[in-house]
């Protein structure tokens, strides 16, 4: 896959996760508690996103380039969204951000376009199950409940496209003012996250302790990017050591690599959890508003 130690790092940490989730939906299968299939489809989308991401899906056109913002901060991978390009080569010219700004910049174009992509794979699985509905002849009990499934996928569709809209008017809004300094919260996800918090159905104390806890998980995310530039640096280091023939030093530098790698992997882990954790304490509550 020609993948950067960073790249590698996370598609560990995203298959961690997926792992961990199809014991957990084995055993609610071997309950009976997963008639209508809607957990299974959910574990399926979830394993195409991951494919796609990583370039694993079969479509050269659709993997992603070895990107890393850390070296050379942003020319080494496309958008895909004439929009998106339009506005980073506005904001990269500007000279309103400073090589810090840009690389932060940078990580909210590249989490936009990763949010654009699961919409997309999310909106292709609901045309193919309405594709199946509407080709059953004979309605049944077994169809009523295809028609919750498919209308739960459609309002996790509308989350989607929502967080979509918002997120491209920030990006607007940013690439032609610059950061606000008194903005709260500066990692894209987080920023995501709190904008749906406030939208959903929680009251003053419950947004409060949500907002706290945004800190904690931001200050998490902070502390794996800093894991994920030691690695890459450890990487460079390890390559350039390899072609000097120090054995003592190679293996220096193998140890600190290696253990690099595995926090950066626990860390990975740990952020991507809590993000899915936060993201439906989030959804439940948007779903009650519609209720």
């Amino acid at each position: 896959l020609h993948l950067s130690a960073v790249k590698l790092a996370e598609l560990h940490s995203d298959l961690k996760i997926q792992e961990k989730d199809e014991l957990s939906w084995k055993k609610l299968k071997a309950e009976g508690l997963d008639e209508d299939g809607e957990k299974e489809a959910k574990l399926r989308r979830n394993l195409n996103v991951i494919m796609t991401k990583y370039g694993m899906n079969g479509k050269k056109d659709s993997q992603l380039l070895d990107t890393n913002y850390i070296k050379d901060g942003t020319e080494s991978d496309t958008l895909d969204d004439p929009r998106l390009e339009k506005l980073w080569s506005k904001a990269k010219t500007s000279g309103k951000f400073s090589d810090e700004e840009l690389d932060k910049l940078w990580r909210e174009f590249k989490h936009h376009k990763e949010k654009i992509r699961e919409y997309n794979i999310l909106l292709e699985t609901v045309s193919r199950t309405e594709d199946i509905h509407k080709n059953v002849i004979n309605p049944s009990e077994e169809n009523i409940v295809k028609e919750e499934i498919l209308h739960n996928k459609h309002r996790e569709l509308k989350e989607k496209l929502r967080s979509i809209n918002q997120g491209f008017e920030r990006l607007r809004k940013v690439s032609h003012q610059g950061y606000d300094t008194t903005s709260e919260f500066e990692e894209p996800r987080v920023i995501d996250l709190w904008d749906m918090a406030k939208s959903a159905n929680f009251t003053e104390k419950e947004l409060e302790s949500f907002r706290e806890e945004l800190k904690h998980f931001e200050a998490k995310i902070e502390k794996h990017h800093h894991y994920q530039k030691q690695l890459e640096i450890s990487h460079q280091k390890l390559k350039h050591v390899e072609g000097t023939g120090d054995k003592d030093h190679l293996n220096r530098n193998k140890e600190k690599y290696a253990m690099l790698q595995e926090k950066t992997k626990e860390l990975g882990y740990k952020v991507k959890k809590h993000l899915q954790d936060l993201s439906s304490r989030i959804s439940q509550g948007l779903q009650h508003n519609e209720l």
